[in-house]
C-alpha cells in the first residue's frame, strides 16, 4: 500500500509539474511594458500588450506555456527529422519529408518576409525560447517529455526560430492540396480499366442542382471531358501511392478520404439578420486530433496604433504567431478550402543518372541529405530532382546507412513493385530501351511563397480593399475566404497561387519528357473569383465549384460536388422566407446532418425488404446520434459500394464513400443494366440493378445485427459512428498504458461526410470519425462580444490538465462558448489573470 500511495504521488508530481502558471505575475525576458494575459473558464488566453513586439514575444509564451510537445513534435516533423525523436520507427515519414524539402523552402522564405512579419516571428520565437529557458528538464515541459525519456533521455529541444514557424505553412499547404490524390486515382483505376469507364467514375459537377459560390455568368451544359491520359505508369504510380501513405498530416488527416474532407462557411448580410448587421459561421473539417489542431487566443494592442495595430481574437496554429481564423476590431473572416489544382504528376523518362526534356538526356539535380537516428546510425538520403520537382516515386528505395557495414535502417520492409518500364520493355513509345519511369511532384508550395506575410495583413485589415490585399499574399493553400465589417458589408475573395498549363488540364499525370504540358505561369490575382454584397444577400462556402463553367482561367474540375453547400443554401433561404437570420439558427445549421443522397438512395431500397428497412418509412434523412434509420442507411451505403465497386477497382483505389460517390451511384441508379451492376467475380451470369441492391441489403444486415443486435429498434447511429480523440504522437504508441495516457473518448456523434455536420468515415475503415468540424464559430458584427466559438478539446496539451479537453462534449452536443474580445468584457469573464513583467 505504502508503495501504491508512492507511486502514485511520483506519478501526480510528473504529470503536474509542467502545468503552467497562469495566475500571478512571472518574468518575461525582453519586454518593453508588462503584458496581461486574461484567461477565463475554459483557459483561453487573451493578451494585451503596449507594443507589437511585446504582443507576439507573449504569445510565443504563451503557446509553449500550454503546447511546446505540439510545437517541438510539429517543427520536427515539417523538418523531416522525427527520427531524432523516435529512432527508426519514423524513419520512412522522414525520408519523404526530406524528400519534399518542406524546411528548406521554409528558410527560403524568410528572405520574403515583409519587415512587421519578420519582426513579429522573431518576437514569437523570442517568447517560446524564454519560456524554454526557464523550464529545463523533461518533466518540466510535458508529460510527452517524460515518456520519451525512458527511449530516447539525451534529446534536448533546440531554441526555436522563424523557420520552424514557416514550416508549419508547408505542412498546413500538403493537408489542403487539392486534387493530386483524385489525379492518382484516375491512373491507378486506367492501369485496370478503359478510360471512358474511368470518367464515369469523376461525374461532372452538377451544376443544375448545387450552385456555385460565385453565380454570375450563364452555365453550359455542366460537363466537363477530362480526356484520355498523356501516359501511364502503373508500377511507378503505386510506388508514389505507396509514399504518399508515409507523408505525415499535421492537421490529422493521413489515413483518411481527403476529397471529403473540407469546411463550411457562410455569412449573412446585415438585411436578413435580426441585428442588421452581418453574422459569419466557419467550421474548418479537420483531423480528430488531441490537443485540438486550433488554440484559441486574442492579441490585442491596448491602445491600436500604426506600430501596434492589433486587436484581434480567435483560432491560431501553436507554433505560429498571429490569429488564423477570427476576426478583429473592425471585420471578421472564414476560411474554406478552395481546392483548385495546384499540384502535377510527371511521369519521367529516366535512363541511368539522366530524364529525358525533349528528346534530349538531362541530369538530375541531385542533394544528399543525413537523417540522425535515435539510437542507431545516421542514414544518407539522395534526393533527385527534376525541372518539375523531387522524383517521389523511389523515396522508400533511396536511403542507405550512412555507418560503413551497419544493417539498413528502415522502420519497416517496403513492398515496392519493380519500376514501371524497366529493360528490355516497351516504352510509352513503344521503342525496345533500357528507360524506366519515375514520377516527379510538381506544386505550388514548393516555391518560395508570402502567406506568412498574409497573416499579419489579415489580422490588422480595417475594409474590403485591406482584407484583398491581404488574400493576395495567400499563396499556399489556395482557400475560399468570406469576408463580413461592422459596417454591414460581406464579401468572398479566392486567393492562391494557381497554375496555368500549356496543355491538359492536370487531371492526368503528365508525359514529363514532351513539354507538352509544362506550366506557363500563374493565374493573376484580379482574375481570381470574387463577390462583394451580392444581391441575394449571402454567400456559402463548402468546398463546392468556386464558379461555373464559363469562368475564363481552369480552376479545376475535382471540386467536392456541392452537398454540404446546397443544403446550407437551402436552410438558409428557408429561414429568410419566414424571418430574419439570428446568431442562435446559425449554430443550428452548423449542428444540420441530413444525409443528401439518401432521398435518392432509400426509394430504391424500399423496393427490396431487409431487416430494417421499415425503418425508412419515417426516417427524416437526418443522422441524428440516436438514429435508428441513419444507422441503418449507412450500414446499407457501405456494404453497397464494396458490393458495385470492389470487384474491378484496385484496392487503393476504391470508393471512400464521399459526394462524388453520390454522383455517381447517382447515374447507376438510373440505369438497372450498367456494366457496374455486373460482379465480374460470379459466374451466374450478369447481376442487374436490383440483385446488387438485394445483395446489399442481405450484408448490411447481417452486419448490423452483429455489430447492434437483432432488434431494428435499438439500432442507434452514435453507437457506430463514434469519434476517438488520439494524441498524434503517442496516441498511436500501441501501448495500452500510455495510449490511456493521452487519449480520450469513444465519444458518440451525430453527422456524417458530407452532411453540414461533417463528421467523416471511410466505409473501407469502418464506421469511427476520422474527421471532423475542427472548431465551430458564428461573429456577430453587430456587437463583436456576442460571438460565440467552440473548439474540438480544449486549449491545453498537458495531459490531465483541466483545460486538455474540457470543451469535447460541448462540441459533441453542438453547444458553443462566450467569445468576448472587448477589454471590458474580457475582464468580466477572466477567471486568472498572469501579469508577463520585463
Amino acid at each position: 500500500m505504502v508503495l501504491a500511495v508512492v507511486l502514485a504521488g511520483v506519478g501526480t508530481w510528473i504529470v503536474r509539474r509542467s502545468f503552467p502558471q497562469t495566475d500571478g505575475e512571472l518574468r518575461l525576458p525582453g519586454l518593453s511594458a508588462p503584458v496581461t494575459v486574461y484567461r477565463d473558464a475554459y483557459g483561453v488566453p487573451q493578451i494585451f500588450a503596449e507594443t507589437a513586439d511585446d504582443l507576439f514575444r507573449a504569445q510565443g509564451y504563451t503557446h509553449a506555456q500550454d503546447r511546446f510537445w505540439e510545437m517541438d513534435f510539429r517543427r520536427k516533423t515539417t523538418a523531416g527529422r522525427l527520427s531524432e525523436l523516435f529512432g527508426t520507427s519514423t524513419l520512412d515519414i522522414d525520408k519523404v519529408v526530406r524528400t519534399l524539402g518542406w524546411r528548406r523552402v521554409a528558410e527560403q522564405e524568410l528572405a520574403l518576409l515583409a519587415p512587421e512579419a519578420k519582426r513579429g516571428l522573431e518576437a514569437y520565437a523570442a517568447g517560446v525560447n524564454a519560456w524554454l529557458a526557464e523550464n529545463d528538464g523533461f518533466a518540466a515541459r510535458s508529460l510527452e517529455f517524460a515518456v520519451l525519456k525512458l527511449t530516447n533521455g539525451g534529446y534536448t529541444p533546440e531554441p526555436w526560430t522563424p523557420a520552424d514557424s514557416l514550416a508549419w505553412l508547408k505542412a498546413m499547404a500538403w493537408d489542403l492540396r487539392s486534387n493530386m490524390d483524385d489525379e492518382l486515382e484516375r491512373a491507378l483505376d486506367a492501369s485496370v480499366l478503359p478510360v471512358e469507364r474511368v470518367n464515369e467514375l469523376f461525374p461532372a459537377y452538377p451544376y443544375d442542382r448545387h450552385r456555385p459560390i460565385v453565380a454570375t455568368g450563364g452555365v453550359k451544359d455542366g460537363a466537363f471531358d477530362p480526356g484520355a491520359p498523356a501516359v501511364t505508369s502503373a508500377s511507378a504510380l503505386r510506388r508514389v501511392s505507396q509514399v504518399l501513405r508515409k507523408v505525415p498530416s499535421l492537421i490529422g488527416t493521413e489515413g483518411t478520404d481527403r476529397k471529403g474532407i473540407g469546411s463550411n462557411s457562410w455569412v449573412v448580410s446585415g438585411k436578413f439578420t435580426d441585428t442588421g448587421k452581418p453574422l459569419l459561421a466557419n467550421d474548418p473539417h479537420l483531423g480528430p486530433r488531441i490537443p485540438s489542431i486550433w488554440y484559441q487566443a486574442g492579441l490585442h494592442c491596448r491602445t491600436r496604433t500604426a506600430d501596434c495595430p492589433y486587436d484581434v481574437s480567435g483560432y491560431t496554429f501553436s507554433g505560429l504567431p498571429g490569429v488564423v481564423i477570427g476576426h478583429n476590431h473592425r471585420i471578421a473572416w472564414g476560411f474554406t478550402n478552395l481546392g483548385p489544382d495546384v499540384t502535377d504528376l510527371y511521369v519521367e523518362r529516366v535512363k541511368g543518372e539522366t530524364y529525358e526534356v525533349e528528346g534530349t538526356w538531362t541530369p538530375f539535380e541531385t542533394r544528399t541529405e543525413q537523417i540522425k537516428v535515435a539510437g542507431g546510425a545516421p542514414v544518407e538520403l539522395t534526393i533527385r530532382s527534376t525541372k518539375h520537382g523531387p522524383i517521389i516515386s523511389d523515396v522508400l528505395e533511396s536511403a542507405a546507412v550512412a555507418v560503413p557495414g551497419a544493417a539498413r535502417n528502415l522502420s519497416e520492409p517496403t513492398e515496392s513493385p519493380a519500376p514501371g518500364v524497366e529493360t528490355g520493355e516497351k516504352s510509352a513509345t513503344g521503342a525496345e530501351t533500357g528507360e524506366r519511369h519515375e514520377v516527379a511532384l510538381r506544386w505550388t508550395a514548393l516555391d518560395p511563397g508570402q502567406t506568412a506575410n498574409s497573416v499579419f495583413l489579415l489580422n490588422k485589415a480595417e475594409n474590403w480593399e485591406q482584407f484583398r490585399a491581404a488574400a493576395s499574399k495567400f499563396e499556399a493553400p489556395s482557400q475560399n475566404l468570406i469576408y463580413a465589417d461592422v459596417d454591414g458589408n460581406i464579401g468572398y475573395q479566392a486567393p492562391g497561387k494557381i497554375p496555368v498549363r500549356a496543355g491538359g488540364n492536370g487531371q492526368w499525370p503528365s508525359a514529363g519528357w514532351t513539354g507538352e504540358q509544362e506550366w506557363t505561369g500563374f493565374i493573376p490575382f484580379a482574375e481570381l473569383p470574387f463577390s462583394y454584397n451580392p444581391p441575394e444577400g449571402f454567400i456559402a462556402t463548402a468546398n463546392n465549384a468556386a464558379v461555373g463553367p464559363d469562368y475564363g482561367p481552369f480552376l479545376t474540375a475535382d471540386w467536392s460536388y456541392g452537398y454540404r453547400s446546397q443544403r446550407i443554401i437551402d436552410r438558409i433561404k428557408d429561414v429568410l422566407a419566414s424571418g430574419k437570420m439570428t446568431a442562435k439558427t446559425m449554430g443550428e445549421i452548423q449542428m444540420d446532418s441530413a444525409n443528401g443522397f439518401a432521398p435518392v438512395l432509400v426509394p430504391h431500397l424500399m423496393r427490396t425488404i431487409g431487416r430494417g428497412t421499415e425503418l425508412f418509412e419515417s426516417w427524416n434523412f437526418q443522422q441524428d446520434r440516436d438514429s435508428a434509420g441513419a444507422a441503418y442507411f449507412n450500414v446499407v451505403w457501405k456494404n453497397l459500394l464494396a458490393r458495385v465497386f470492389d470487384d474491378e477497382l484496385p484496392e487503393d483505389a476504391r470508393p471512400t464513400g464521399n459526394d462524388r460517390w453520390f454522383e455517381v451511384m447517382r447515374r447507376l441508379l438510373e440505369d438497372e443494366d450498367a456494366a457496374w451492376w455486373d460482379d465480374v467475380r460470379t459466374k451466374n451470369g450478369v447481376e442487374t440493378r436490383d440483385d446488387i441492391l438485394s445483395a446489399a441489403l442481405a450484408d448490411a444486415d447481417a452486419e448490423i445485427a452483429d455489430l447492434l443486435g437483432d432488434d431494428p429498434a435499438g439500432w442507434r447511429w452514435g453507437d457506430l459512428h463514434t469519434l476517438r480523440l488520439t494524441n498524434e504522437t503517442f496516441g498511436t504508441s500501441g501501448i495500452a498504458p500510455i495510449e490511456w495516457l493521452f487519449n480520450r473518448g469513444p465519444i458518440r456523434t451525430s453527422g456524417s461526410k458530407d452532411a453540414v455536420n461533417a463528421t467523416g468515415w471511410n466505409p473501407a475503415n469502418g464506421y469511427e470519425v476520422d474527421w471532423v468540424p475542427s472548431m465551430r464559430m458564428i461573429v456577430d458584427l453587430s456587437n463583436l462580444d456576442n460571438s460565440r466559438w467552440i473548439n474540438l478539446t480544449g486549449s491545453s496539451g498537458h495531459a490531465f490538465h483541466p483545460n486538455y479537453n474540457n470543451q469535447s462534449d460541448l462540441w459533441s452536443n453542438g453547444q458553443t462558448t462566450p467569445w468576448p474580445s472587448t477589454e471590458k468584457a474580457v475582464k468580466s469573464a477572466s477567471t486568472e489573470t498572469l501579469t508577463l513583467r520585463p
